[in-house]
């Protein structure tokens, strides 16, 4: 008698604990983890944040009420569901601000060089937010916007125009990050990516300033001027090579060399500086320094001290 007794006690609690494990849908820890619906968190072999439909947990109660000589499951055991806020988002739920950028509504109006207003400042402020540089705020569609415009576009693979119109404004909207030359690269560093005509100051890892350039034409070049004294013969490849090199020495102001004049010069190579110019167009056009618009020249200095690797990397195809 006491044989069959406990007998039917063991497949009693076969059968509850059989319940209990389908109900959670866990039957060992490889199984815990694949059947953790996404939200859940698992530990070991208890699944939590399952939520149990009404007729499950009552067909589960009364399967536990069957056998008297087991005891009834602790309050800590029970399986609480997780809040609301604990879900996960889908991809496409992720507001801006996730992404590293604040969310920006386009005006979507056309504007041209020369146009002013409150769109014009809006366009401004949104280029100034995601780290290039328009210059003043002012509403005024001039050339250190001009230049950042062409910044931008060419970052978010837009053929570079003085118009802006409504693939630069949705890009705007949902703006991508410059590429990354040097993914191993120190947190504070320069990399100038020859292809696009862009370089990019990293602090911290993340880009602060973005701008268009004009680097070396690869045009070879002869020039006469007088230097020290003597007129002298001047020859070069007009190239500015790629590689890995640091700041060194730097000037305020302009600084006149035999090859013309440079406005705050970094130098990183040699001769070779980042330095701003009268004319930096949309094409590379220097003897081999890396050109800048005259707003980004006056930055700069502030911003990048002596010794920062600059990285050059990529090649201009007319």
């Amino acid at each position: 008698m006491m044989r069959g007794r406990r007998r039917l006690l063991v497949v009693a609690g076969a059968a509850t604990f059989a319940t209990v494990f389908a109900v959670t849908g866990v039957s060992g820890p490889a199984q815990a983890r694949a059947a953790a619906p996404t939200g859940t968190v698992t530990t070991g072999t208890v699944t939590t944040g399952t939520v149990l439909p009404a007729s499950t947990a009552l067909a589960t109660s009364a399967v536990l009420a069957t056998s008297a000589a087991l005891p009834s499951l602790p309050a800590s055991a029970a399986l609480p569901s997780l809040p609301a806020s604990a879900a996960l988002p889908s991809r496409s739920a992720v507001p801006a601000r996730a992404t590293g950028y604040p969310p920006f509504t386009a005006p979507g109006k056309t504007l041209k060089l020369g146009a002013k207003g409150s769109v014009v400042k809006a366009l401004q402020a949104r280029l100034k937010e995601l780290g290039y540089v328009p210059g003043s705020v002012d509403g005024r569609y001039g050339g250190a916007t001009l230049t950042a415009v062409w910044a931008f576009q060419k970052v978010q693979g837009i053929t570079p125009t003085s118009t802006v119109a409504a693939r630069t404004w949705r890009a705007l909207e949902n703006p991508r990050a410059p590429k990354v030359l040097v993914p191993r690269g120190k947190a504070t560093r320069v990399e100038v990516n020859l292809t696009k005509q862009v370089m990019v100051l990293y602090r911290g890892g993340v880009p602060v300033l973005i701008s268009h350039i004009s680097s070396g034409s690869g045009i070879p070049y002869t020039e006469y001027a007088t230097w020290n004294g003597t007129r002298q013969r001047f020859s070069g490849s007009a190239r500015t090579p790629t590689g890995d090199y640091k700041t060194t020495w730097r000037v305020k102001g302009w600084h006149r060399s035999y090859l013309g004049q440079l406005y705050n010069p970094i130098f990183f190579n040699g001769g070779i500086a980042l330095h701003g110019a009268l004319s930096v167009p949309l094409y590379p056009a220097s003897h081999g320094c890396v050109r800048l618009p005259m707003n980004v020249a006056e930055l700069l200095p502030g911003m990048l001290g002596k010794g920062v690797p600059v990285h050059v990397r990529g090649a201009f195809r007319r």
